[in-house]
């Protein structure tokens, strides 16, 4: 037996920030994935500098995916959890291969900039939901993504 939920929200609101908040993880944990593959794999002259920066930045993706799916939860709807989803659901592909250094930058780009565009547009939804709580961690996520496209963008410069 279950108990209903009564946070203010009314359930089809609930609902659909929770499809948004998929996608956003579907997105996150995707682009983790493929920051970690960059980070073993990457070469060159740059080794360091993006071995170590893609480190940090899939530390902060995985804490992210986590922070995502309890939202989800909280708004008392099963979190998406494998790959089939995620491959469903996100709008972030990962190509078989190991890219140049500056071809793995212009995809972590992309990437970043493509959870920004998502995690804006659940935004909307939120804010129209009157759900302040998924704002707040939408906008931080915005943040993040988008002060990081920012910081990659500038190594190709």
């Amino acid at each position: 037996m279950s108990i209903p939920i009564d946070i203010g929200i009314p359930e089809a609101n609930r609902k659909a920030t929770a499809e948004g908040l998929s996608r956003v993880l579907a997105d996150t944990y995707t682009l983790y994935l493929k920051t970690h593959n960059f980070h073993w794999n990457v070469t060159g002259p740059m080794f360091n500098t993006l071995h170590l920066m893609f480190e940090e930045q899939y530390n902060e993706l995985a804490t992210a995916v986590d922070d995502l799916a309890e939202r989800i939860r909280s708004l008392g709807f099963p979190a998406p959890g494998s790959y089939a989803e995620y491959g469903r659901l996100s709008e972030i592909t990962i190509d078989e291969g190991v890219p140049k250094a500056t071809d793995m930058i212009r995809e972590l780009v992309d990437g970043h900039e493509t959870v920004a565009r998502t995690a804006r547009q659940t935004f909307q939804t939120a804010e129209e939901g009157n759900d302040e709580s998924s704002a707040d961690l939408l906008t931080q996520r915005m943040q993040i993504h988008e002060k990081t496209a920012w910081m990659l963008r500038s190594l190709l410069d």
